[in-house]
């Protein structure tokens, strides 16, 4: 008989939660999902800083009851006591609450935990780690782990970091007598509004957290791991494109620091990189306020949301293995309007989501040992069917060969 799954998300008004929401809500129905028996007879609880009401929740899971808690999760003692109360079993932080503080709470009651990035309030706040806010956060996360042994957790499964590892392991596992000289996790999201009317001045518009995206995009130099070492270039990311070929798909983006890169440039001696464009409104936004790029936090943030206006592209996210003389890559391509139709989300939430239903299906279902795992650690030291749970909604997947390499990135670098 299994244990009942008493969940709570952290962070549900957020556009991640919406799309775990939606996928929880097709696992209810569909008695052929991996994790239906637990989903059947959860337990649900969404807490939130400044929650929302019942009915915006029920637009994406109508068929399950939840129990709505409005909380500061930087009151421990509370969080605590709710985990306590409700007899939480497993919780999934999609909130910008501090990772290990909310960790540690999870560790002393034994319940286990899921998130999709590091986050650190502290970090954010100090001027003088502007440029290396994620390196900072990796560190104080990395320092912090040992502690915690009465748990089990997934770090970082969403798409990128998350399903990205899963992708690059897979493509190196095809053929393991022949590493790579460098791996590339790419992305090309040109998802905007259909109605270009919409869009206002001064707005800076992402398919998710526009304030995350900026740290990336402008607080942080670009970096890249070597010799399982990080090394960044003392530039603006906007400075500088790197060219990306996908088969006939080609396109130029910035590299930007990312935690699925450090974690994998810890696991592999060879070069690794985040490669992201965004869509061209966005992208020419930021070129034209490169010398005033700290203005672009004063202004408007607008997560591209489709309940808000119809959207058009997708967000296509994969991993470009460079040989020397040769590619190849693996990738996912998600169309707004198709995820819309089914789960009133956009392509990248959902493609988070299906790295979080991942984990989630294999803490329930994998007898993997206690410990904290990056996604990258999952696969490479237990037997998680991890991949495996992930593709029974991420099902299509490109891949191909490049008969030329264009070498690692600084080969790659538009001139």
């Amino acid at each position: 008989m299994n244990q009942k799954l008493v969940l709570t998300i952290l962070g549900s008004g957020g556009g991640v939660a919406k799309s775990v929401l939606a996928i929880l809500d097709k696992a209810f129905q569909d008695t052929n999902d991996p994790i239906h028996s637990y989903i059947s007879q959860i337990d649900l609880h969404l807490v939130d800083k400044k929650q929302k009401d019942k009915s915006y929740y029920e637009q994406f899971i109508p068929h399950v009851g939840f129990t709505l808690h409005q909380m500061d999760l930087g009151n421990l003692n509370r969080f605590r006591q709710h985990l306590k109360d409700t007899h939480t079993t497993m919780v999934i932080d999609v909130s910008w609450a501090d990772t290990v503080e909310m960790l540690q709470c999870c560790d002393e009651l034994g319940v286990q935990y899921i998130n999709t990035a590091l986050e650190n309030t502290m970090v954010d706040e100090k001027e003088e780690l502007e440029g290396f806010t994620l390196l900072e956060r990796y560190r104080i996360f990395e320092e912090n782990r040992i502690r915690f042994r009465g748990t089990k957790a997934i770090i970082g499964s969403g798409m990128n970091p998350g399903v990205v590892q899963w992708m690059a392991l897979k493509m190196m596992q095809q053929v393991p007598d022949e590493l790579p000289i460098g791996c590339y996790i790419v992305e090309h999201d040109d998802t905007f509004y259909a109605d270009l009317s919409k869009v206002k001045k001064k707005t800076v518009y992402t398919t998710w957290s526009p304030e995350c995206f900026l740290d990336e995009a402008i607080l942080n130099y670009p970096m890249f791991m070597k010799q399982h070492m990080a090394m960044f270039l003392y530039n603006d990311v906007y400075e500088l494109e790197f060219k990306v070929a996908l088969g006939d798909k080609q396109f130029n983006g910035c590299l930007m620091p990312h935690e699925e890169v450090v974690t994998l440039g810890k696991a592999f001696d060879m070069e690794f990189g985040f490669i992201y464009r965004v869509n061209d409104y966005t992208t020419n936004v930021i070129l034209d306020n490169l010398s005033n790029a700290n203005d672009l936090w004063n202004w408007n943030h607008q997560v591209l949301d489709p309940l808000d206006g119809e959207l058009n592209g997708s967000d296509l996210v994969g991993v470009l293995l460079v040989y020397k003389d040769k590619e190849r890559y693996m990738y996912n391509v998600m169309s707004n309007k198709e995820i819309f139709a089914e789960y009133k989300t956009n392509a990248t939430y959902f493609q988070v989501a299906c790295g979080i239903y991942g984990a989630l299906s294999t803490l329930l279902l994998d007898d993997i040992p206690d410990g904290i795992y990056y996604v990258d650690e999952l696969l490479l030291q237990t037997d998680s069917g991890y991949g495996q749970y992930l593709t029974y909604y991420m099902k299509h997947f490109v891949t191909g060969e490049n008969d030329k390499s264009d070498g690692l990135l600084l080969d790659r670098l538009r001139k």
